[in-house]
């Protein structure tokens, strides 16, 4: 498995149990369509969340959130309709942004993580 590969399935776990904690339910990981993937879907009382997690080193670059640019948005706007499409629901649909700051990778004992909620439309 690729390094990348690795670590993103390493940040995806992290932040599916900070949203744990958080009281969301998990309802699906790495769901795949032609249009692109969403990393996790989760759920609480009132919403039905498409997750995108960012892991990286430090934010010296750019915040990981700026990685989730227009293009992004909207292949992940456009993979939700598709999942939603195949699984309604009542709940409101909404995009939040995990941040995952780990400056040794998978070997960061306590990474930073930031829940951006309703980061985009």
């Amino acid at each position: 498995m690729a390094t990348s590969k690795l670590s993103g399935a390493w940040g995806e776990a992290l932040a599916a149990e900070y949203l744990r904690k958080k009281h969301y339910k998990l309802v699906a990981v790495g769901y795949r369509c032609r249009f692109g993937e969403i990393d996790l879907i989760v759920q609480d009382k009132k919403f039905l969340v498409f997750v995108e997690v960012k892991l990286r080193k430090s934010e010296n670059f750019a915040a990981a959130r700026e990685y989730v640019n227009r293009g992004k948005q909207d292949r992940i706007r456009m993979t939700a309709s598709m999942y939603l499409s195949q699984k309604p629901t009542r709940l409101q649909p909404r995009f939040d942004v995990v941040e995952i700051y780990a400056p040794q990778g998978t070997l960061t004992e306590t990474p930073e993580i930031i829940h951006l909620e309703d980061a985009f439309q």
